[in-house]
């Protein structure tokens, strides 16, 4: 492990959170499970795997200090400020670039820092497993989730076949990655036994994601050599502003996942959850008798099946049913469960509003 790296990304804007999250306080910040923010248990989860000064976050530049407080361990000069939005390659490129910087032969962990594990010690041994492999091999480990019922909301990989790898994780020849699909088409995945949710977490060689890039996204490439080269975190603040405008936003599954060929996936089963969405939240709460899920304060008379987080104020429920109810500091969200995926389209009409950013 001497040669392990973690990269976690932190950018996200965690809008299906709204009103909890927000852009000036993103999903990762939430304090919802456990009574820490999603981030902190992100680096809490590589404790006696990788050390604190051999991770790095990437976040937006306005979330730098933000970050710096949840992330306390985790050195301030690893904890990288993109100056714009430009999805996960371009991410992935900086981070490989710094690694690179650091360790030539480094192995790169990029992990996510709004999901939850609920059986860590098993995480920690996929992901061990995961690095003992990318660094025998030529090859980019990413990581698949057995699911347990046809999501909509999630990517999933198509499973090839089984690998020898001498390890405790079963690893899988990756046959293609394929974005969120429709019902129908997510319950044959299902059904099939040979799709896997695509976690979005990724383990390679320096070198190997160097000549991925180079191959599928000269670009980003071009990137990665020029983090590795700047020879002070004022050269890579520079460097960052002058490269990021012109780059196109693209996820590391557009730019490399469907066109490398030499991609192996692991197998998880540590209970992993992205918590996308309120209903999601409620499978880590327990519910009353009536089936509602309360988190802070709320008072209910005849009122089933509802999610209420209320943290800060009494929210009362008369006669209700598969609600979720949120409030926030300076706004609340009331709407049916099975709705509750269009918060996004709902925030792009609340940004147009006169005074909508102060909401948003």
């Amino acid at each position: 492990m001497k040669h392990a790296y973690a990269v976690i990304l932190a950018g996200g804007s965690g809008e299906r959170f709204w009103p909890l999250s927000t852009k000036a306080r993103p999903k990762q910040f939430i304090s919802l499970f456990g009574g820490r923010p999603l981030l902190s248990l992100a680096v809490e989860r590589l404790h006696g795997l990788v050390p604190a000064d051999r991770i790095f976050i990437i976040t937006a530049e306005r979330l730098v200090e933000d970050t710096a407080a949840a992330a306390w361990n985790v050195p301030r000069a690893n904890i990288i400020g993109e100056p714009c939005k430009r999805d996960t390659a371009p991410a992935i490129a900086v981070a490989c670039g710094l690694v690179r910087q650091r360790d030539p032969d480094g192995i790169v962990c990029i992990l996510t820092a709004d999901q939850l594990m609920s059986d860590v010690e098993t995480f920690r041994l996929t992901l061990s497993d995961s690095i003992k492999v990318a660094a025998r091999e030529e090859v980019i480990v990413t990581m698949g989730i057995q699911p347990d019922y046809a999501a909509t909301g999630f990517g999933y990989i198509e499973a090839g076949d089984a690998l020898e790898t001498r390890t405790v994780t079963l690893f899988h020849k990756a046959r293609r990655f394929v974005e969120k699909p429709d019902a129908y088409t997510a319950a044959r995945y299902v059904e099939s036994g040979k799709y896997y949710w695509n976690a979005g977490m990724f383990i390679w060689k320096t070198g190997t994601m160097r000549k991925a890039l180079g191959e599928h996204a000269p670009e980003l490439a071009q990137l990665c050599d020029g983090v590795a080269e700047a020879g002070s975190p004022d050269d890579l603040d520079a460097l960052l502003r002058r490269a990021y405008p012109p780059l196109r936003a693209i996820s590391i599954d557009y730019a490399v996942m469907e066109h490398a060929q030499n991609i192996v996936m692991a197998r998880g089963s540590f209970g992993w959850d992205d918590v996308g969405s309120w209903p999601s939240v409620a499978g880590h709460f327990s519910a009353d008798l009536d089936g509602n899920v309360v988190i802070g304060s709320c008072e209910q008379l005849e009122a089933q099946n509802n999610i209420v987080v209320s943290e800060n104020r009494l929210t009362a429920l008369i006669g209700v049913r598969g609600l979720v109810v949120v409030q926030s500091e300076n706004a609340t969200l009331i709407c049916p469960r099975d709705r509750a995926e269009e918060v996004k389209k709902l925030l792009r009409r609340i940004a147009e509003r006169p005074d909508g950013e102060k909401y948003v």
